[in-house]
């Protein structure tokens, strides 16, 4: 499957080090010469203003997706394509994942992980059946990767599941991993009416 329009939650800060800021970078322009267009955030701070930044200096399209009290702070990007201006965090997902064929993690924090999970388990009940990737940059999602694998070993995550999750440190094989990803079977007790 051909992926046309990618979101990418990632951190509003840089991190320690350069490498965060780099990949970010290197992202973006990964995304132009593919052409996709990058869905975020809205944010013009951290690596989430890294991202856009590159996707826009090499030439692509930038959606963002920020809420009202956010963008009131004056942190929303405008120098970026478009910048959506929604109600509540909720919602911004909702319009997120509305716009995009996959999704891409980043190095982030709490807010990072709640997207990427929340994300997962709309797949896991089959409310979408997207692709779905972490860039594991500098082995940060090592410890996560491991703890889903514990999830598996201990019986509270189906081994399929797990797989729903695609993860590389590279941003090429992630992306080919992405599309040709399949989405696991949903359970014929679960549909999307039923949710």
């Amino acid at each position: 499957m051909k992926l046309k329009n990618i979101v990418v939650f990632c951190a509003s800060s840089p991190g320690h080090g350069p490498s965060f800021v780099e990949a970010a970078k290197v992202v973006g322009q990964v995304f132009v010469e593919r052409g996709i267009r990058l869905v975020f955030g809205g944010g013009r701070v951290g690596l989430m203003g890294a991202v856009a930044d590159s996707v826009m200096a090499h030439g692509g399209s930038v959606v963002g997706v920020i809420p009202k009290f956010l963008n009131s702070k004056e942190i929303g990007h405008t120098g970026i394509t478009e910048l959506i201006e929604v109600d509540t965090m909720h919602e911004r997902k909702t319009k997120m994942n509305n716009l995009c064929d996959g999704v891409i993690a980043l190095p982030g924090g709490f807010g990072t992980m709640e997207e990427l999970f929340e994300m997962t388990t709309w797949g896991q009940l089959g409310l979408h059946k997207k692709p779905i990737g972490i860039l594991n940059v500098d082995g940060f999602y090592d410890h996560l990767i491991n703890f889903i694998q514990h999830m598996v070993d201990t019986g509270l995550l189906k081994a399929e599941n797990q797989k729903m999750i695609l993860h590389s440190d590279n941003i090429e094989d992630l992306l080919e991993q992405m599309e040709s990803f399949e989405a696991p079977p949903v359970p014929k007790w679960l549909n999307i009416a039923s949710t």
